[in-house]
């Protein structure tokens, strides 16, 4: 599924949060977005999935305008039919547990439990005996482990456009590794194609086709990252705003 911006912006009071004239992320690609904070990462995430109000301009996801009403109920909407995300622990639902919140998502993707216990197998690796029959509230997890729940429940229902905002915080070294692992074999695998928003610049140069650079909400570099050719030109970045 394509996603096309077209003079996206967003402000808070007089700073411009973001201001992205185009930008076309191509059915299929693994991109990365990343800069220093406050460079407009979550932002675009979060106008992608019609979270927040852009001032101005439009994100199409598959041809959808995402923020359009629709004419007839439900037409607009098709776009969050096959998208998987993850920003925040907002995404949760605290007073459930991680199967009860498993079972929702599942069921309102039209997921059988069947099928929902059958994909969760794939993420054994991640949840290490500490998330599945512990009788916790999500709540009462830890925060790497609330985590792993928002990534695991974004990505069960095989989305076809998968967006995920730092999804290596909060987890300790092996488990950043896994989601990397998972992440790239979902777009290999599937053709999902991932957006995701990492301070990780190994990760993100690990699994990445095309790395987007961002600055003050303006994006100032698109790296093609051919067997993680573009790590060179972001570490010289980084370095040079040390």
């Amino acid at each position: 599924m394509e996603l096309k911006i077209e003079n996206l912006k967003k402000c808070y009071g007089e700073k411009v949060a973001l201001d992205l004239p185009e930008l076309t992320i191509k059915s299929g690609e693994l991109v990365g977005l990343v800069g220093n904070n406050g460079a407009g990462k979550t932002t675009l995430l979060r106008l992608i999935l019609d979270l927040i109000k852009a001032d101005s301009g439009q994100v199409f996801s598959n041809g959808i305008d995402v923020a359009a009403p629709a004419p007839t109920k439900g037409e607009s909407e098709v776009w969050k039919h096959y998208t998987g995300s993850f920003i925040d622990g907002r995404f949760l639902i605290d007073f459930y547990t991680p199967e009860e919140y498993f079972t929702f998502i599942a069921h309102l993707y039209g997921i059988s439990d069947e099928l929902m216990n059958e994909r969760l197998e794939a993420f054994r690796p991640l949840m290490h005996d500490e998330i599945l029959g512990t009788k916790k509230y999500l709540h009462d997890f830890s925060e790497g482990n609330r985590q792993k729940i928002g990534i695991i429940g974004a990505m069960m229902i095989h989305p076809k456009v998968l967006l995920l905002d730092e999804p290596f915080n909060y987890l300790d070294p092996s488990s950043q590794i896994v989601v990397a692992r998972l992440i790239a074999e979902m777009n290999r695998t599937l053709g999902t194609t991932v957006v995701i928003s990492s301070h990780n610049l190994n990760f993100v140069s690990d699994i990445s086709s095309r790395i987007l650079l961002l600055e003050k909400g303006k994006l100032i570099n698109d790296l093609p990252n051919i067997e993680g050719s573009a790590i060179a030109a972001l570490n010289d970045y980084f370095n040079a705003e040390a």
